[in-house]
């Protein structure tokens, strides 16, 4: 049931602007721009007080190109950059929105209309009203009896009847009414010479932008001429102008709910922005408990050293070498630790004292500095002994840029980004600048306020020791800061202690070791599949000609509506919001399963491009031309059930479904003299469900080594093994993931292409042969909804801070998540501590072997050939003592010359 309020949708990109040049030259004390900021936040506060809202989503545009660009290269392309104090300032409003208890969306690939669009067609499909806050026109095409546009900036309100009086057309017709006028802010042309009146014109007396192109012959003068001329073009500004409806989102308007603020965070911003009269509003209460008062005013009480000669690095050695702990950072010319060079050090020791020692800024009129080799000499007894405690902000970058330079940095004690992960992985990312403000309120100094953006930007050897030293010396001083706020706050939690000394922090060299190491690539390989593939999709686009009866542009939308649902008189399965079949990637496999050939072409043309683009093409370039090797990073802590990923390039998303997907695995290969070893666990989740739960047919199914899904289904179908056909298997296995991810009856019955009725059905027979596993999914539930978190076996804790949302919606997701995490978590715990172990015996029996690559489950060795068996033995038998569960963990193994091969 809808409900009773509107939902209403903000668009954030439209108000930035408008509010940049409509409010001049405020700025705090310190030269800050605010006034975007401030404009943004009025109007908010001012919607907020006018609708009260329960429902409401913040919106902006995604930095990047959207599908849009891929129409038209030109599209915008006559809009100059965005002005620098403009885009200092998008940070800090994101920041208050969100401390004011709004949702913010903000799509990659997308433009904010598209989601607002989205949103609004699916409030209007559940039967609910919506009020979009814009001072974009575009939007008012968006406008019918459920949905009204507002501007809170002229109070101007636009419904279906003040659409048609502002424009001439009614809100049905803004799209052919805007393709015929053009837009010259996005760089839309349209018919020259056109304005709004002879569109309204052409579009009252023919109806329709269709219907004005049939008759353009018609049209008499010199403005017929250009219309007649600029038919492709009008097509294209449809296209362009067009707001799309269908935009796959992760949250629905059921889930966008009003948060009461987190008055301590705007406190703090309010402050750093010199907001005084909206300070004043809050009152002048102290600081929550995210907050640290000693270390938030520290900002204020600083002292930070930019060393440049012998005496003065001398005495800092000899505070580093009094202190008890030190935090350590370094700034380089690059965010690729295998390529970048060391610039500089920094230190502090306590709060507000700080040294920068940089060691390579080459700008002109640089000052002459120590040399980086006699520094890190200097430096090396500290940093190289494990005795000595060293802090970091995401120290396995500096480790690994310190590797580079011949030093091995150990006694990395903390980190703060791994402290914060540990303490609760979902209460803020994990960055510095944010943990700063979330738990010191204070502001850190951004990259691009002493190095630029864009293409000016500088590298760290350009910066001026001037702007270096207090940037540098900053991350050192607020990273202790955060350590004194974070670590107390840890040790009283036993569980999430225990996953950052046991597990995270000692796997830090580990991974740095790993990303250090790399992966061959064999380039030949992948060129030879990027010419198969080439000649894959110019026969599929052979053969799609044949199927349409002529040929067409396989990546055009319209076309390709037009030939399935006019030429071939397919039916279509539904339409989009404007009113036209639809060619959405569900639509198209439902056609396919259908038996019609055309869309499977389509989708196979669609399946192997992304798969040249971004895999046959896309790794050879990411070949280090040093080590000749692809060096991935792998991140701790941006999963939050705990598990790793990577990226640049992610090597932990290389297709496997399909065979030109697994033979990418083929350009994976191992040196001359050596072989991989691929280690995988089998079935991992389920068997932790099978420990969690205690169901005693799982436990005995596992026990006796069965294929645990003929198992099932000869539990849920009354079968004997022997007689399960492989239907009822493949149903089974759908049955035992789909639990173990939350999949409802409809969504089983999807999958399996059966009756929801009859998945359901499934599912009770499921529960009854396995109660023990109804049982711990209910009491998971109940002890989420008690507690507000679940736990690994381990004690990575998952804070669900929907648990007790209002929103269904929202609710039930975090219901099903808490039944989740418990198990991906356990997972991701298992497989870390089993690299923990495979490496710890690689480095002390000096095995010549070493971890490549870690790949959802599977461990990825290489291996001298003729050491393989004994590693292969000694290795299952490492990753099978990683955790003791009531079921044994079960571990394959494969060998080969590369990746495919080992499997």
């Amino acid at each position: 049931m809808a409900a009773t309020k509107p939902l209403v949708l903000v668009d954030g990109s439209s108000y930035l602007y408008r509010a940049y040049h409509a409010i001049r030259d405020l700025s705090t004390s310190s030269g800050e721009p605010t006034n975007a900021v401030y404009g943004v936040v009025s109007m908010l506060k001012r919607l907020l007080k006018d609708y009260d809202p329960e429902r409401i989503a913040v919106v902006f545009d995604a930095p990047g190109p959207t599908f849009r660009s891929e129409i038209y290269a030109d599209y915008k392309a006559n809009r100059p950059p965005m002005p620098e104090d403009l885009a200092s300032q998008i940070g800090p409003l994101k920041e208050t929105v969100e401390a004011l208890g709004l949702p913010l969306l903000s799509i990659e690939g997308v433009e904010a209309d598209d989601v607002i669009g989205t949103l609004a067609h699916e409030e209007r499909e559940r039967g609910g009203e919506v009020i979009i806050s814009t001072g974009d026109k575009d939007l008012a095409q968006l406008v019918n009896e459920h949905v009204t546009l507002i501007n809170t900036m002229n109070q101007e309100t636009l419904d279906t009847p003040s659409v048609e009086q502002k424009f001439g057309v009614p809100p049905e017709r803004i799209v052919d009414y805007l393709a015929l006028v053009g837009d010259s802010s996005d760089n839309i042309p349209g018919v020259p010479k056109c304005g709004p009146k002879t569109a309204v014109k052409w579009l009252q007396q023919y109806g329709s932008l269709d219907a004005v192109l049939e008759h353009a012959d018609e049209i008499g003068g010199k403005i017929g001429d250009n219309l007649r001329a600029a038919i492709d073009d009008v097509q294209r500004a449809r296209q362009l102008v067009t707001i799309r409806c269908d935009v796959e989102l992760e949250s629905d308007p059921g889930a966008l709910t009003r948060r009461e603020p987190d008055r301590e965070r705007l406190r703090a911003i309010y402050r750093r922005l010199e907001f005084r009269s909206w300070l004043d509003e809050l009152g002048d209460a102290g600081e929550g408990h995210d907050s640290d008062p000693a270390a938030a005013s520290a900002a204020d009480d600083v002292e930070y050293e930019c060393v440049l000669d012998e005496r003065s690095l001398e005495d800092w050695v000899g505070r580093l070498e009094a202190a008890e702990l030190f935090a350590f950072d370094t700034e380089t010319t690059s965010l690729e630790a295998q390529d970048a060079e060391l610039v500089g050090v920094s230190f502090a020791v306590e709060p507000g004292r700080a040294a920068y020692v940089p060691v390579a800024h080459r700008y002109a009129g640089a000052p002459e500095q120590l040399d980086r080799a006699g520094v890190l000499e200097r430096l090396r007894p500290l940093l190289e002994d494990a005795a000595r405690p060293k802090v970091g902000q995401n120290l396995k970058y500096d480790l690994n840029v310190l590797a580079r330079h011949g030093v091995a940095l150990r006694g990395i004690r903390h980190d703060t980004m791994l402290q914060s992960y540990c303490l609760d992985a979902v209460a803020t990312r994990h960055d510095m600048d944010s943990l700063a403000r979330r738990y010191l309120g204070v502001e850190t100094t951004p990259f691009k306020a002493v190095a630029g953006s864009g293409r000016n930007q500088l590298t760290f050897d350009q910066v001026a020791l001037e702007q270096a030293t207090p940037y540098a010396a900053e991350d050192a001083d607020v990273t202790l800061r955060l350590h004194r706020a974070l670590w107390p706050r840890l040790q009283e939690i036993d569980g999430p202690r225990r996953v950052y000394e046991e597990i995270e922090m000692p796997l830090v060299p580990v991974l740095a070791r790993m990303e250090r190491t790399g992966v061959m690539i064999d380039a030949d390989t992948l060129a030879a599949q990027s010419r198969d593939i080439s000649a894959q999709l110019q026969e599929i686009e052979r053969a799609a000609h044949a199927a349409a009866g002529g040929p067409f542009n396989l990546n055009s939308p319209r076309q390709l509506q037009e030939i399935l649902f006019e030429r071939l008189q397919i039916p279509p399965a539904r339409k989009t919001p404007g009113g036209q079949p639809s060619t959405a990637e569900d639509v198209l496999e439902g056609l396919a399963a259908d038996g019609h050939e055309l869309p499977r072409l389509i989708l196979d043309h669609r399946g192997l491009a992304k798969l040249k683009s971004t895999y046959t093409d896309a790794l050879p370039a990411r070949i280090n031309a040093r080590t000749g090797r692809v060096h991935t990073s792998y991140h701790q802590a941006v999963a939050s059930t705990g598990r790793l990923s990577s990226s640049e390039p992610n090597l932990q998303n290389i297709p496997i479904r399909t065979e030109q997907g697994r033979r990418i695995r083929e350009a994976f290969v191992a040196p001359r003299g050596y072989r991989l070893l691929a280690a995988d666990y089998s079935q991992i989740e389920l068997r932790i469900m099978a420990h969690l739960s205690g169901d005693a047919g799982l436990l005995r199914a596992f026990a006796e080594d069965r294929d645990i899904h003929r198992a099932t289904a000869a539990e849920v179908f009354g079968h004997s093994p022997d007689h399960v056909t492989d239907e009822q298997r493949r149903a089974a296995k759908a049955i035992n993931f789909g639990l173990i991810y939350g999949m409802s009856a409809w969504g089983l019955g999807r999958q399996l292409g059966i009756p929801r009725s009859d998945a359901q059905a499934y599912v009770d027979l499921y529960f009854q042969r396995y109660p023990g596993v109804h049982e711990y999914m209910e009491q998971t539930r109940r002890q989420a909804h008690e507690q507000g978190y679940v736990e690994t076996v381990f004690g990575r804790r998952l804070y669900l801070p929907e648990i007790e949302s209002r929103n269904p919606q929202r609710r039930q997701y975090a219901e099903r998540t808490a039944i989740n995490a418990p198990m991906q978590g356990t997972a991701a715990d298992i497989i870390k501590r089993a690299m923990l172990a495979v490496d710890h015996w690689l480095q002390r029996d000096g095995i010549d072997a070493r971890l490549t690559m870690q790949v959802h489950d599977e461990l990825i060795l290489e291996v001298r050939t003729a050491d393989l068996d004994r590693v292969s033995e000694h290795l299952v038998e490492l990753m099978g003592a990683a955790a003791e569960l009531d079921v044994p963990l079960k571990v394959e193994t494969g060998t080969g010359r590369n990746w495919a091969e080992a499997h």
